[in-house]
């Protein structure tokens, strides 16, 4: 029997019981009997990106964040587009890690599910060639109307986005082993 891969999971929206937080909780079902998974959905917690402290002297929660970044054997986020962008506090946590090497060659999925999210689906995957992580176009899964696909019990009521979400979590574990 192999070893469990660690996985750390972002969640890019900074509201609480999003939609994004609840396919998250449906990723973590469904995985965790392959995964290690540690959830962050902190970003907010996060300081403002400070170049002069970013390579040497970063905050403890930064840190941390970078330390879940590097100890983990892939990253999973999962955001919404805010006007037509990823939202702030997903580009900061990102801009905390663009000093280091943490990111570098890191297998990553990336869920961007929101109203449209096409324009912050196609800046997140820019964002993340640009730090060198790894991913393909079946490790990347775009949800658009997802408040009309996903009830209050977090469950995927749209057949197509199930079908889409399963065949992403396995693109998932196969470019994460």
């Amino acid at each position: 029997m192999t070893e469990k891969k660690n996985i750390f999971i972002i969640i890019g929206s900074a509201s609480r019981n999003s939609a994004n937080e609840k396919l998250v909780e449906n990723f973590v079902d469904l995985t965790k009997d392959v995964f290690n998974l540690t959830v962050f959905k902190d970003l907010k917690t996060l300081p403002h990106f400070d170049p002069e402290l970013s390579a040497d002297n970063a905050p403890a929660e930064v840190t941390e964040f970078r330390k879940n970044i590097e100890n983990a054997d892939g990253i999973l986020i999962c955001t919404p587009e805010y006007i037509f962008s990823i939202p702030s506090g997903l580009k900061n946590g990102i801009e905390w890690c663009v000093s280091t090497t943490v990111l570098s060659d890191k297998p990553i999925g990336l869920i961007t599910a929101s109203a449209s999210g096409q324009k912050g689906h196609e800046e997140l995957q820019l964002i993340m060639k640009t730090v060198l992580t790894k991913f393909t176009d079946e490790t990347t899964l775009l949800i658009q109307g997802i408040k009309g696909k996903i009830n209050e019990q977090g469950q995927i009521t749209d057949d197509k986005t199930k079908e889409n979400f399963m065949k992403f979590i396995d693109a998932f574990k196969k470019i994460i082993n």
